[in-house]
């Protein structure tokens, strides 16, 4: 564990078991949801690839539209 965490959940300890329920409850919350978009994300690659592939040709061949002013 790092020195910084081991600071924070010593801090914590001295809050009422209310506060360290709330929380605790939204830092795992938190953390599924970080470990959710990480799946969803690397579940997306060959999609996200694709894409980026068909959006190559189509700025190649100029038939890209420009959304902001970048292409």
């Amino acid at each position: 564990m790092t020195q910084a965490l081991e600071s924070a959940l010593t801090k914590l300890a001295q809050l009422p078991a209310a506060d360290q329920d709330r929380i605790g409850l939204w830092l795992l919350d938190e953390l599924a949801d970080e470990e959710k978009w990480a799946s969803q994300f690397a579940a997306s690659q060959d999609g996200l690839a694709k894409l980026a592939a068909e959006a190559r040709v189509h700025v190649t061949a100029g038939t890209a539209t420009d959304v902001d002013g970048e292409l």
